[in-house]
């Protein structure tokens, strides 16, 4: 365990004036990376390229590592051997098996949600499965929804599972990469965000139900790649997703709308061109907030836990580059603070989870990954 120090807050409001054009989105001033308000404390060591972190009501863990495995993680950190039975994935690249997510009604049905990259004719796409959690393994595996098309691609694919409190889920996706443009396309679902029933049905009352020529499930367009997804107190979503060269972005998707992607972005192509027609088109929402240079966003949780009193309402975001925690405080659907934290050594954030004892847990993006769990000084 370590003694970390106390950051000193950046008052974005005071950097960043509220655009009085709707092209200008507010840019994160980019503050400096200093030390957690506490501790950090290895919970569990040795996972390869750990993805998502759930945890069960009876307080062990359920962990996914890319390469294909799912493992429970006991409340003093022992690792299980992996489970049987998990969908068979095609890992590489950034592929392989992504977030995972507990029923609600866990304690009745025993059922979990995985997404994963799922092979099969003409390449592959995200999926979602279902199943009941055995002792050792998962039963009843069932995959009950699939983006289409598949395409020739190990990069881009989402994904996080949120639950809406009506039971029904979000699943963030990713444009594929080569496939960027049909980000656009209401044929498809890449490059979008989807809802569905819990059995993977599409709910009535989504916003293209009827319409001819778009997918029922979606529910948003105009996305690159979202691997951070939260749900705010008052049950709202929100999105944090990856620009390319600069671009990430703090979105509150909303039922329909477009949120530009090819077509407006504020970053530029990995070769410095331009992207699309700029950074703003009528009919296509701006983001909340962006960032450039990157953070490379990767999990996200609104904090509502007693431990850090200070974060209470925030939203607390994985940073794969440059590594880290961030921390947003809101007000009125704007970024009022930004705070960046070291994870030591320099660690890159994979998925951000508020545990049942109200701390804060973490889950580090390498070969041996790591669970954290941070703890307020004193504890």
């Amino acid at each position: 365990m370590k003694m970390l120090a106390r950051l000193a807050v950046i008052p974005v409001l005071a950097l960043v004036a509220w655009p009085a054009l709707a092209q200008d989105a507010p840019k994160s001033p980019t503050p400096r990376d200093s030390a957690l308000p506490g501790r950090q404390v290895d919970v569990a060591r040795g996972l390869e390229h750990p993805w998502g972190l759930a945890f069960l009501p009876d307080g062990r863990m359920l962990v996914t590592e890319r390469p294909g495995r799912l493992r429970l993680v006991s409340k003093s950190g022992e690792l299980s051997r992996p489970l049987a039975n998990v969908p068979r994935v095609q890992a590489g690249g950034q592929g392989g098996l992504l977030d995972v997510a507990v029923s609600p009604s866990f304690t009745q049905d025993r059922v979990i949600f995985l997404t994963f990259s799922e092979p099969g004719e003409g390449g592959s796409s995200t999926a979602v499965a279902r199943a009941r959690l055995g002792d050792d393994g998962l039963d009843d595996v069932q995959v009950i929804w699939r983006q289409l098309p598949k395409v020739e691609s190990r990069m881009h694919w989402g994904s996080r599972i949120v639950f809406r409190p009506d039971g029904t889920i979000f699943v963030t996706l990713g444009d594929r990469y080569a496939y960027r443009d049909r980000a656009q396309q209401l044929d498809n679902t890449i490059g979008k965000i989807v809802r569905i029933a819990a059995d993977g049905s599409v709910p009535r009352d989504n916003p293209f139900v009827g319409r001819e020529g778009a997918l029922p499930e979606i529910w948003s367009y105009g996305h690159r790649n979202i691997q951070a997804a939260a749900l705010d107190g008052k049950g709202q979503l929100w999105t944090v997703e990856h620009g390319a060269r600069g671009g990430d972005e703090l979105n509150h998707p909303q039922a329909g709308r477009n949120y530009g992607w090819p077509v407006i972005t504020y970053g530029t192509d990995y070769s410095g061109a331009k992207i699309g027609v700029g950074t703003a088109r009528a009919g296509m929402e701006q983001p909340v907030y962006y960032w450039d240079p990157v953070i490379a966003p990767s999990g996200a949780v609104f904090y509502s836990g007693d431990a850090f009193p200070d974060w209470k309402g925030n939203l607390l975001v994985g940073s794969l580059k440059p590594g880290g925690l961030v921390r947003l405080r809101l007000e009125n659907g704007r970024v009022a603070n930004e705070e960046r934290y070291v994870i030591d050594p320099g660690e890159r954030v994979r998925d951000v989870l508020q545990g049942p004892d109200g701390l804060v847990y973490l889950i580090t993006d390498h070969p041996r990954g790591r669970i954290i769990r941070l703890e307020p000084a004193g504890r």
